[in-house]
């Protein structure tokens, strides 16, 4: 790796630039590359339209990393952060479509429709093709250790018994945190008032000093601060067992239905050729499949399955509807 300069019975599918890395292959495979098609012929632009050490950034680069070995191939991650992820998904909505260009998005790029409606540089339902859901991610639903709260039923009895609601942090306005907190309000009919951080870092810093005492917190961020007791874990926004909790339960338990992932997944501009999307696809199915790549992954609580375009572009959707309704019904708007 060297620094660039420069630039699912129905199988279940989980459901200027900032940095710029070069993902070169360890060994070549001439024999394998012919009966290949004639792709890629220079090295794969991957933008991902945050900045680098986040969750989209860390995956991108253990997939991608994997998939240039694949694929004796050059991926450039190209971090393009800002706009709630809006301005890099419009550079790579704007690029041609010959396979050279590759969007790692992640939930935000389902939001955004709805909170940015009329405004987005793109029509996002148009502009892309959906090629692979890389993982999922789910949050916790975490307490300070002095909230005197254990289950999702003593946090709703909190919330009711406050006069004013309770205080919940979240990573930002518009981000999945805010979208759960928001979506756990109105099933259970309480008051929850937002209190919007400039990322989950900072608000989970603030959670564990006792400023803010509640937050639905990226699990792959948080785990190791409730194994450690600096937090309290009362469930999770998942759709099975999460490893590194296996006994903790589910908001859904409480509320049947009720999932919050974070999720990652990679698309090409609308137009990219099919045999190029398939290649990718068949290349990233691969890479999550490598013992090496599913170990790292499963330790960051990543969720992975394998999946096709399809699978990915009806997950997306759904996706899309859901935030959509809970953008609209909370009557969320950008910052």
């Amino acid at each position: 790796m060297r620094v660039a300069a420069g630039g699912t019975g129905r199988r279940r599918v989980f459901g200027a630039a900032a940095a710029a890395v070069a993902f070169r292959p360890a060994r070549p495979a001439a024999a394998q590359q012919a009966q290949q098609p004639p792709w890629p012929r220079r090295p794969v632009r991957v933008v991902i339209p945050y900045a680098p050490g986040g969750g989209a950034d860390t995956v991108g680069r253990i997939l991608f990393g994997k998939l240039s070995e694949l694929l004796d191939a050059n991926f450039v991650i190209e971090n393009r952060g800002g706009g709630a992820g809006t301005i890099g998904a419009a550079v790579a909505a704007q690029a041609a479509p010959d396979g050279h260009t590759v969007l790692h998005d992640a939930t935000a790029l389902s939001v955004n429709p709805a909170l940015f409606e009329g405004r987005l540089p793109y029509d996002a339902a148009r502009a892309f093709r959906p090629v692979f859901l890389a993982g999922r991610v789910p949050n916790l639903l975490l307490v300070h250790p002095d909230v005197p709260a254990r289950s999702v039923a003593e946090v709703v009895a909190l919330a009711k018994a406050a006069p004013g609601g309770l205080d919940f942090a979240s990573s930002g306005n518009g981000t999945v945190q805010h979208m759960a907190l928001e979506m756990f309000a109105r099933a259970a009919g309480v008051q929850l008032n937002h209190i919007p951080y400039r990322g989950g870092s900072p608000a989970l810093t603030d959670l564990i000093a006792g400023q803010v005492r509640f937050f639905f917190s990226n699990a792959s961020a948080s785990t190791g601060h409730a194994r450690a007791g600096r937090v309290r874990a009362v469930a999770h926004t998942g759709s099975k067992p999460i490893a590194a909790f296996p006994d903790l339960p589910a908001v859904s338990d409480t509320f049947p239905g009720f999932e919050a992932h974070e999720w990652n997944g990679v698309l090409v501009p609308a137009g990219t050729p099919e045999a190029i999307v398939q290649r990718l696809s068949e290349g990233l199915n691969a890479a999550i499949r490598d013992p090496a790549v599913a170990e790292r992954l499963a330790g960051l609580n990543v969720e992975t399955a394998p999946n096709t375009p399809a699978e990915f572009a009806a997950f997306l959707a759904a996706e899309t509807e859901k935030w959509g309704r809970v953008v609209r019904q909370s009557g969320i708007r950008p910052d």
